[in-house]
Order: C-alpha cells, then structure tokens, then sequence
C-alpha cells in the first residue's frame, strides 16, 4: 500500500510543479528536482529505493518511442548530414574524450567504467531546450537539436551497455565491438520496424471488420514499445533502437484511414504519458539527491571538503563535455560549408557564426535520457560492489543540473537580440495544404452531384441532397477565401471566420449549458449526457481557441 501512496503523491507533485513552473520563471525539469529534493528532506522522509533494471525498462521505451513518434520525418532527412555528425560523430568523440578526462580525473573509476560514464552523458533532451528557448530558437537549430536527441538518445545508451559490457567482463576489442555495434544496431531498427508494421497491419485488419474501438488500438499503442524493447534484447539486438525505429513506423502508419477518434486519443494519451514519465524522472532525481550526496560521503571521515572536491569534480566534467561539444561543432560545421563550397552546392541553409555554435553547444541539455541510464548501472558485478557506482550517479545527476542551470541562464542571453520572427514557409505549406484539399472536397462534391444527376431519384430526396452539397460546398469556399493569396482577401476572411467561431462557440455553450439543466431536471441519463457532451466538446475543440 506504501508504494501506491508513494507513486501517487508523486504523480500528484508532477501536475502541481506545471502549475508552479507557470508562476516561477524557470524550467519545468529544474521545478520538479527541487520539489523531489524537498519531499526528500528529513521533515517529510519520501524514499524511494529504485531497482536498476525495473528503472531502465519502465522509462526508456515509451519516452524512446515517443521520440521517434513526434520527430518530423522530412526535417530529420533534410538535416541528415549534421544530425548523424552530433548524434554519431559527437558522440564516439564525447565516449573518448570525456572518458579518459573522467579517468585521469578520478583514477578509482577504472576506464571501462569512465567510458561508460561519458556515453550515458552524451544523450541529449530537446523538450528541457524548447521548454527554456520558449520556441525562439532559429527552426533549423530546433530540429538539429531534436534529431540529435532521437538519435542520440540510442547511440549513446548502445555504447553505454557496450561500455557497462567491457567493464563487467574485463574485455574489450575495438574490431569486434564496432562489429557487434552495427549488428546490434540494424537488428534493432528491424525488430521494431517490423513489430511496429505488424501492428499496423493488425490494427487495419481490424477496422476493416469494424472493430475500431480507439481503446483498444490505444492499448496496443502503449504496450508496442515495451513489446519492440523486450523482444529486441531477447533476441539479442539493441531494444533501445528496437523502441525508437518503432515509434517512427508508427508515425506514418497513424496516418491509415478510418483512424480520427483512435490518433484523437493516441496524441492525447501519449502527451499525458511523456509529460508524467519525464515529470517522475526529475521528481526521482530530486528524491534520491539526499541519498547519493550521502553515499558519495559516506567513506570518506569530512563530510564538506570531500563534498566541495565532489561537486568541483562535476563542474570540470561538465566543462570538458562542454569544450567537446563546442570544439565539434564548430570544427564539423565549418568543414561542412567547405565541402559544400567546394562541390559547388553554395553555403550552408543556417551561417555557422559563433553565436548558432554557442546556442547549438549550449542546447545540448542532459535530461531524462542521462538520468534512466545511470540509474540503470548494476549494483553488483559478481559479489562485488560496481565500482564508484554513486559517484557515477551523482556526476550524472549534478552534469544534469549543470547543462539545465546554464541553458536557463545563457540561452535567453543569446537569444536576446534575436527577433522572433513567422516561419513564412510553415504558414505557406499549411495555407497550400489547406487551399488543396479544400478543392479537393469541392471536386469531390462537384462529382457526387453529376453522379446523381444521371440517376433518376425521387424529387424530393433529390432536392434534399442538393441543399444539402450546396450548404457543404459553400463552407469549403469560406475556407478557400480564408486562404486566398490575397493579403485584403485574407484579412476579410479571417475577420468573417473569427466573428463565426466566436458565435458558434457562444451557440455551442448555450447548448452545453442546456444539457446541464436537462441532466440536473433528470429528463436525460448520464449516458446521453456524456453522449452529447462529447459531440459538444469535439465540435468546441475543432473550432479552435477564440479571443
């Protein structure tokens, strides 16, 4: 019974730290470690003894997937080149340099072990970089720093069990390690490309037989990246990747037909889902700082100076992680524009100025990637303790607040002078998207009309249909005009159309209000009351938000 009081209160503590974060002009990750770290204080006592691989399992696959879920796929290709430099290149270079940095800095972590450390640092978190940019990071640099996370993400923690590997066995080849890194690896992409296409293809068979309860499909939705993770290590490839490559699969088979009510509840589910699992992690972090500072202690007979030499340890691992990332992003970006230049393809979309590479090093926020990763670290290697495992876990923890502090700190610094401006080629695609698949309904409405022109029919039905198309058709030209090239023309429209929202909203209260005297007179049930109310909400939620 503790531990569901435990998991509530602090599911409880996740809602209520978005609503401190609203009040207090800070990061909502850097809300959630304090509120977890005074939960933990000695007053209120809240433990929480966390079980490694239960921690990995039950946070990496949904928070993986749901990564691969929401990366813009074209983006993702368009940038190809510079994300697979930072989520690759980076870092190997990160594993390398930070890894014989930790070990020269520390000697009683052995390098193995080192290396591992520097690995489950190399993820990145671009949800904590939008939350702090506030969205005024140039688009290009936003989706860089997205694809970097996905990517990331799963190369880091496939280097990281490699390491973890190496320093448990004692042995390592670099020959086979890179053999067994793009084995594991394409397995991996595969298991959870073809898992999450034969979900897919089962959902389709399904709804075809008119079985498309969204309940159902949302259900198969949350367990497919636990699925992809457990059946790709159980096969021996990366279930890290198995959940990503699943949740990019995904993303394009929600697009199937016969599918609204279902990606209704999918997208609502899922941004429950990530805001509660990253939410937890910072809360747990914040809940075992207490603890690991004390464990990092304990051995040693001064509790303040070793603590002091502890977190100075952090700050200069924190410093060379950011010196690496710097020195790789300019170096890489610059080469990048010189082979661009020399193959005659012109200069790169966004300049490589110092401030872009000092807003790209400083957007690579740790986060809750970092944190499920070393908590993951086994207790034991034989009967033996892992060596320094606190001391990883609290180097992790304290690079975690560093990376946030610094971006809460630099970012809006560097973001000062720049404007934030429409993306213009956004607004353009989502007004052609608009424009075009408004002419396709009429068209289709148009052929419908010939089509029963041709039938004889009863004159009144005809009649009837004919109101009815003109009625439909006359909306999908509202909607042309309101996204006319014309700025007089848009202007018009967009005055019409917000006028009618804000009627049809004030209609659509009425009518709820109505439904509540109805419910409260007892002249309806309260399955028509939930019925109608749904329609209601659905027809309010589509209309927008209304000034």
């Amino acid at each position: 019974m503790q531990t569901a009081y435990t998991v509530l209160i602090l599911l409880m503590l996740v809602s209520l730290s978005r609503l401190v974060g609203r009040v207090i002009p800070l990061p909502l990750p850097l809300v959630q470690i304090a509120a977890g770290a005074l939960l933990a204080w000695p007053t209120l006592g809240l433990h929480v003894a966390l079980d490694p691989e239960l921690f990995l399992f039950l946070f990496l696959p949904p928070l993986l997937f749901s990564d691969g879920w929401r990366m813009p796929k074209r983006e993702l290709w368009k940038l190809r080149g510079p994300i697979l430099t930072l989520a690759v290149g980076l870092v190997l270079f990160t594993v390398v340099g930070a890894g014989y940095f930790i070990h020269w800095l520390l000697p009683s972590i052995p390098l193995a072990v080192a290396f591992a450390l520097a690995a489950v640092l190399s993820p990145t978190d671009a949800v904590a970089v939008s939350a702090i940019s506030q969205n005024r990071l140039p688009r290009p640099l936003m989706h860089m720093l997205q694809g970097e996370a996905l990517m990331n993400d799963a190369t880091g923690l496939v280097t990281f069990k490699f390491a973890l590997v190496a320093a448990i066995t004692g042995a390592f080849s670099l020959a086979n390690a890179s053999l067994a890194f793009v084995l594991v690896a394409i397995g991996g992409l595969l298991v959870g490309v073809s898992l999450s296409w034969l979900v897919g293809r089962l959902r389709a068979w399904m709804i075809a037989r008119g079985w498309d309860d969204p309940a159902t499909h949302v259900v198969f939705m949350l367990l497919l990246p636990f699925a992809a993770y457990v059946l790709a290590e159980r096969l021996g490839v990366s279930g890290i990747l198995s959940a990503v490559a699943a949740g990019m699969m995904q993303s394009w088979l929600d697009l199937l037909p016969r599918q609204t009510s279902t990606r209704l509840l999918n997208r609502s589910v899922w941004s429950l889902l990530e805001f509660a699992f990253n939410g937890l992690i910072f809360l747990l972090l914040g809940l075992q700082l207490p603890d690991i500072a004390k464990a990092v202690v304990s051995h040693e007979p001064s509790l303040w100076p070793t603590l002091l030499y502890r977190v100075l340890d952090v700050l200069a691992i924190f410093v060379v992680l950011l010196v690496l990332r710097f020195v790789w992003v300019q170096s890489i970006w610059r080469l990048s524009g010189w082979l661009r230049r020399w193959r005659g393809k012109g200069e790169l979309t966004l300049v490589p100025t110092a401030r872009s590479c000092w807003l790209l090093t400083l957007g690579g926020v740790r986060g809750a990637v970092t944190l499920a990763g070393v908590m993951s670290i086994p207790l034991l290697i034989g009967d033996a303790a892992f060596p320094e495992r606190d001391l990883l876990i609290f180097i992790a923890a304290g690079v975690i607040l560093l990376s946030l502090v610094a971006a809460c700190i630099a970012l809006p610094l560097l973001l000062r002078d720049i404007p934030i401006s429409p993306d213009e080629k956004r607004q353009h695609e989502v007004r052609e998207a608009w424009r075009k698949t408004c002419e396709a309904a009429i068209h289709a409405l148009e052929e419908e009309v010939l089509a029963e022109s041709a039938n004889p029919q009863d004159a009144a039905q005809a009649a009837l249909a004919a109101e009815l198309k003109a009625r439909i058709m006359s909306e999908y030209r509202h909607q042309l005009e309101v996204f006319n090239d014309s700025a007089e023309a848009q202007a018009l429209a967009f005055q019409m159309d917000l006028l009618e929202r804000r009627l049809r909203v004030k209609a659509l209260r009425a009518q709820r209000l109505e439904l509540y005297t109805l419910s409260r007179h007892h002249q309806i049930g309260d399955d028509v009351l939930r019925e109608v109310l749904a329609d209601l909400d659905l027809s309010e939620a589509n209309l927008g938000p209304v000034k």
